[in-house]
């Protein structure tokens, strides 16, 4: 979807205010902006372009995933991309940023500003595409916990039943689970974000 990605680029850089530039580091961000999904990346929004920088893992991937930006293949995305930036002002993503890499990027040239949750606050609008997603996510889940309802039974265990529902989604049509799969019964319901053990679900238990 490069045209959604470059919409959101550009919705970014109206926001940028003093800076020239965006430096983006975290991941989900950085897929927000460009699809890229690997592990390692970061993301330089310029006022009339965009650089990904990630390692050579990803060479591939990155080429299919973001075909609408340039690429940079480096070690250390973030500092390359800062040297990228030269003597602009920069803006970063401080919540982000470790100590470590703010000192880096402090020596690379560009003069820093924080950049704060300028991209959280783009990814809380959801555009179509996002609604659409959404919509068949909640249909997937769905799907798979009505499949899911007639085998629950006293005497299968959590995590029996979670790694059943896991495999429904699948077979919905789901890519895999957003997060870890909760089944909790028992005392473990009182348990936020619980995960499932070997306990027994027993007849009368929530």
């Amino acid at each position: 979807m490069p045209e959604v990605h470059e919409a959101r680029r550009a919705a970014l850089r109206s926001l940028l205010g003093e800076a020239d530039a965006a430096l983006v580091t975290r991941l989900v961000n950085v897929r927000y902006l460009t699809g890229f999904t690997g592990s390692n990346g970061a993301l330089l929004v310029t006022r009339d372009a965009a650089v990904l920088a990630t390692d050579g893992r990803y060479i591939e991937q990155s080429a299919r995933q973001a075909p609408d930006v340039e690429r940079a293949i480096v070690g250390m995305p973030a500092t390359a991309l800062a040297e990228r930036a030269g003597g602009t002002t920069l803006a970063y993503e401080s919540h982000d940023v470790t100590v470590d890499v703010f000192e880096a990027l402090s020596q690379r040239g560009p003069a820093l500003v924080k950049l704060g949750r300028a991209v959280e606050s783009l990814r809380a609008v959801k555009d179509d595409d996002e609604i659409a997603l959404l919509r068949e996510a909640c249909a997937v889940a769905d799907r798979a916990f009505t499949r899911l309802l007639p085998s629950l039974r006293p005497g299968r265990t959590e995590k029996e039943v979670g790694r059943e529902l896991e495999a429904l989604m699948l077979e919905e049509g789901g890519d895999g689970p957003s997060f870890e799969t909760i089944v909790a019964s028992g005392p473990n319901s009182a348990v936020p974000h619980h995960r499932p053990t070997d306990r027994v679900l027993e007849a009368g238990s929530s």
